[in-house]
C-alpha cells in the first residue's frame, strides 16, 4: 500500500514537472513572436514548483503496512530512532533512512534441496550420533521477531551488515550447532525411531534459549526428514525382519501350546469319563454283589434254587443212586427260624477320581 501511494504521488510529480516544462515552451514560442511571455513564466514555474515539492513528499512519505516496522536510522546522528508502527509517517529524505522488518510468523528451511539456500546448494544438516552413524536432517524453524523497538533496533544493528541479515548470520548458524550437539546425544537407532520426537523436543528449547535474547522468538521447530546411510538402513531393516520372525516363532510356539493343553484335557476328560463309567459300573456289581451275598448269608439254600431255576424245562425228573446225598435237602428249607436276621454284609470302597484341582497342583509340582 506504500509503495501505490508513493507512485501515485510521483506520478503527480512527473505530470507537474510536465505543465512546468509546457510553461517554458510557451515563454519560448512568445518571445519569438514578440508577445508577453509573462503567462509561460508563471506557468513554468508552478509546474516546476509542484513537481519537486510532490516528488519530495514521496521520497518523504513512509507507509508501514501492519505485518511490518521501520527502523529508522538518522544519518545527522549516527543514531537508531525509534521504529515507526504501521500507518504513515513522514521522513526526512536524505536524512532519515529507513530499514523495514516484518514482525509476522517466518520460516527458514535447511534442506537437501535447499529450499532457503538456492535451488544448487544443498543446505541439510549432516551431524553424527552418539554411536558414529551420519545422519542427514531437514528442518524448518517457524519464528518472529520480538515486536519491541529496542529488540528491532539491536537485530538491526548486530545484522544488517551480514549477507542475509539476521537469517543468514544469526538463525543458520545457531540452528546447525545446536542440531549437531544434540544429535550427538542420541544413538542413531533411536532417532531413526520412537526418539526423533525427544530429539526434535530438546532442539526447539535449546533454540529458545539461544535466540530469544537475540530478538528471536521460536514457534515451533519441525523435523521435516531424516536419512541414514545405506548400510545402516539395511542392517534397521534386517534387525526388523528378524525380530519380526522371533514373534512370528513366539505366537507358532504359544499356538501349539494352546492346542496341546487342549488336547490334553481332552484327554484327561476322556480318561475321567472312561473311569467313572467304570467306578459306577463297579460300584453297581458291588452292591448287587452284597445284596446276593446278603440273602446267601440269609438263606444258604438259595444257591440249590438258584441252581434249579437255571434248569432246562424238559427235565421232570432224575434218577440218582439211593445211597447218593441229596443235591437239594428239602428239610434244610423248614430249619430258619421265624427270627432269623442275615448278617449285615459291609459296603464295597470304592476309590475316588482325583479332582481338576489335584490335576492342576500335581502338574504344577
Amino acid at each position: 500500500m506504500g509503495a501505490n501511494i508513493s507512485s501515485v504521488i510521483q506520478v503527480l510529480a512527473l505530470g507537474a514537472f510536465l505543465v512546468g516544462f509546457a510553461g517554458v515552451a510557451l515563454v519560448v514560442a512568445a518571445a519569438s513572436q514578440n508577445r508577453p511571455v509573462r503567462g509561460g513564466v508563471l506557468l513554468a514555474a508552478s509546474g516546476l514548483i509542484v513537481g519537486v515539492l510532490l516528488l519530495i513528499v514521496s521520497q518523504g512519505l513512509l507507509v508501514v503496512g501492519p505485518t511490518e516496522r521501520a527502523v529508522v536510522f538518522n544519518t545527522l546522528s549516527g543514531d537508531l530512532e525509534r521504529p515507526r508502527e504501521s500507518g504513515i509517517s513522514i521522513i526526512i529524505p536524505g536524512v532519515q533512512q529507513p530499514f523495514m522488518y516484518p514482525i509476522s510468523q517466518q520460516s527458514y528451511t535447511m534442506s537437501e534441496s535447499g529450499e532457503d539456500a538456492g535451488p544448487n546448494r544443498a543446505d541439510a544438516i549432516r551431524a553424527r550420533s552418539v554411536d558414529g552413524q551420519e545422519v542427514s536432517i531437514d528442518l524448518t524453524l517457524i519464528f518472529r521477531l520480538v515486536n519491541e523497538a529496542e529488540a528491532l533496533n539491536e537485530i538491526h544493528r548486530d545484522w544488517s551488515n551480514e549477507p542475509g541479515g539476521y537469517r543468514e548470520g544469526l538463525i543458520r548458524p545457531t540452528v546447525r550447532s545446536v542440531v549437531r550437539d544434540v544429535a550427538a546425544g542420541f544413538e542413531a537407532e533411536a532417532i531413526y525411531g520412537v526418539g526423533r520426537e525427544e530429539m526434535q523436543q530438546e532442539i526447539e528449547n535449546r533454540l529458545i534459549v539461544l535466540l530469544e535474547p537475540q530478538g528471536i522468538q521460536v514457534s515451533s521447530l519441525l523435523v521435516r526428514d531424516i536419512n541414514f546411510s545405506g548400510e545402516f538402513i539395511n542392517a534397521i531393516e534386517a534387525k526388523q525382519v528378524e525380530e519380526q520372525q522371533l514373534q512370528r516363532a513366539r505366537t507358532e510356539a504359544e499356538r501349539r501350546r494352546t492346542e496341546a493343553e487342549g488336547l490334553a484335557r481332552s484327554d484327561i476328560e476322556r480318561a475321567r469319563g472312561s473311569a467313572e463309567s467304570v467306578l459306577i459300573q463297579a460300584q453297581a456289581e458291588a452292591e448287587a454283589l452284597r445284596l446276593v451275598s446278603q440273602q446267601i448269608a440269609a438263606n444258604p439254600n438259595l444257591i440249590q434254587y438258584t441252581y434249579i431255576q437255571s434248569l432246562a424245562d424238559n427235565v421232570s425228573l432224575a434218577l440218582i443212586p439211593s445211597n447218593s446225598p441229596f443235591l437239594f435237602d428239602f428239610n434244610s428249607f423248614q430249619e430258619i427260624e421265624d427270627d432269623f436276621v442275615p448278617p449285615e454284609v459291609p459296603q464295597p470302597e470304592v476309590p475316588e477320581l482325583p479332582s481338576d484341582n489335584a490335576e492342576n497342583t500335581q502338574s504344577g509340582n
